[in-house]
């Protein structure tokens, strides 16, 4: 089967060259070694090709809109932030070197390190401030607004060329993870177009990019934190889960980013890929629109919650390769709901419920698409299971290239999903009034004020509670039907070594190129 955005990759695993030159034959391919995925000595050199799901034409590098996986893959080696997420979810130091707050938590010094962009400018407190706004302007729709909310970026100033003090609206505990939010990234002053030669200051450089094809990179020798061991790195865009499996297999890319679990019991162990598997990565979930019929009667809601039979969609669209959720957000996060019983299927009380609510033969249409593995096999096992509660579920296969954007303001359920973040960031970036990803259309003010409670919050005991008040509201009637937890598959050739197998997808050392190497 061909990948239409990109002819060249079909399931035979033929890959065309997918950028202006023909795709580079890698050093020391032909044999490999029976060292693990992060074993034996790094080697320098080589061009490593990375296969992931795109977003078609409409792609672009700009690193405020990274979206997809691949955008934030691609924005990740081209960008830094001030902070990332380490694979306990916590804050840890990038652009920034340090920071600090005064005693109200409502101003904070950040010192930058030494840094330069691919130009050899330095990274000042002006580039900060001038991505901060640009990310904050409200005729954008960025992703990183919500996180950045509590920032007054008029009152905040560079107090040094590398020193800034941030002046929040309110005291705020947990300021590292608004630098660590996904999508803040810091561009250079003034920098408005980003598909022709963007520069970061990332560890590597810009050579080419086609939109829903191909981009290549090359090391960025004057990296902050140490060159790159490969001299490229180049991502191919293959949707077709077997596109980038047949590609692996036939040694046209050496790194395939999410696998189905079928392929990897198929493949781990044999010697001819490595699996690499990130445990329970991925929230898998169903998104109700709770603004309109018939999710805006928190009945209907409730009983879809009891209509999931969780572990049927584990087993059978994950293949048991992760957990069952519970409909709620960041399962073994800092703040956590755990103490909450474990939902299982109801349907007597569904029905009941469906009754009292005048929806006794429901019909609702079902969004869902291959852009994700385990989406069209979780909307089929979802069908059935609402079937036993006589609800008539329509499963409608959407656009690839689109299916992110149209679920966000369209339709009234679909399939959904999400790498790790901490809970917080989840909280600020979907489920706010003003958040720019609200899928669920979860607009509550006085939810919005306990968020904002939580983060003025210093006792960390006492900002427990309030995250823990909020998870049970979003647990008898929010829009997210939480129905289990993946592992994040990836597949690389044997040849590749570096590949971190404890970070969660949307850290710091997923997809982290930069200490990656060719055996």
């Amino acid at each position: 089967m061909n990948d239409e955005r990109f002819p060249g990759l079909r399931r035979r695993g033929f890959l065309a060259a997918a950028s202006g030159a023909a795709a580079l034959t890698l050093v020391g391919c032909g044999g490999g070694t029976a060292d693990t995925a992060s074993g034996g000595t790094p080697k320098r050199g080589g061009r490593l090709r990375a296969a992931f799901a795109g977003g078609g034409a409409s792609e672009t590098l700009d690193p405020h809109l990274a979206n997809l996986f691949a955008d934030v893959a691609r924005a990740k080696a081209l960008f830094d932030k001030l902070a990332d997420y380490g694979a306990d979810l916590s804050a840890e130091p990038r652009l920034a070197e340090k920071w600090e707050a005064n005693k109200a938590l409502d101003r904070w010094q950040v010192t930058l390190r030494k840094a330069a962009f691919h130009d050899g400018s330095p990274v000042t407190a002006k580039d900060v401030l001038y991505s901060y706004r640009r990310i904050a302007d409200p005729k954008q729709a960025f992703r990183a607004k919500a996180s950045l909310e509590p920032i007054d970026l008029d009152a905040s100033r560079a107090t040094g060329e590398r020193s800034i003090e941030f002046v929040l609206k309110r005291p705020t505990a947990e300021f590292p993870n608004i630098l660590a939010a996904f999508g803040a990234y810091i561009v250079p002053e003034n920098a408005t177009k980003f598909d022709d030669r963007p520069i970061g200051s990332g560890p590597f450089r810009f050579v080419s990019f086609s939109p829903g094809r191909s981009a290549v990179f090359r090391r960025h020798d004057a990296y902050w934190d140490g060159a790159p061991l490969l001299d490229e790195i180049e991502f191919v865009v293959a949707n077709e889960e077997s596109a980038r499996v047949n590609a692996l297999l036939g040694g046209q890319v050496e790194y395939a980013h999410e696998l189905n679990p079928t392929t990897a019991r198929a493949h781990e162990g044999k010697g001819q890929i490595e699996i690499v598997r990130l445990r329970n990565s991925a929230m898998q979930a169903f998104c109700m629109k709770t603004d309109r019929a018939p999710f805006d009667d928190k009945r209907v809601r409730e009983a879809f919650f009891l209509i999931a039979d969780r572990q049927e969609l584990v087993d059978g669209a994950l293949s048991g390769a992760g957990e069952v959720g519970n409909d709620l957000f960041g399962k073994g996060y800092e703040y956590y709901a755990a103490d909450l019983p474990q939902r299982t299927q109801d349907l007597d009380k569904a029905r009941a419920l469906l009754k009292q609510a005048g929806a006794e033969k429901l019909k609702v249409t079902l969004d869902t698409s291959a852009v994700a593995a385990g989406f069209t096999e979780a909307a089929g096992i979802f069908r059935d299971q609402a079937a036993k509660a006589g609800v008539t579920i329509d499963v409608k296969m959407g656009s690839k290239d689109s299916y992110w954007s149209d679920i966000l303001d369209t339709g009234a359920l679909c399939c959904y999903r999400s790498g790790a973040m901490p809970i917080e960031a989840h909280l600020s970036q979907r489920l706010l009034t003003d958040s720019t990803t609200n899928a669920t259309k979860w607009h509550h003010k006085d939810f919005d004020a306990l968020y904002q409670q939580a983060q003025s919050t210093r006792d960390k005991t006492e900002r427990a509670a309030v995250y823990q008040r909020m998870q049970r509201r979003l647990y008898a009637e929010g829009g997210f039907l939480v129905w289990g937890f993946a592992d994040w598959i990836i597949g690389t050739s044997r040849t590749v070594r570096g590949v971190e197998s404890k970070a969660p997808a949307n850290t710091l050392d997923w997809a982290r190129f930069d200490k990656v190497w060719l055996a």
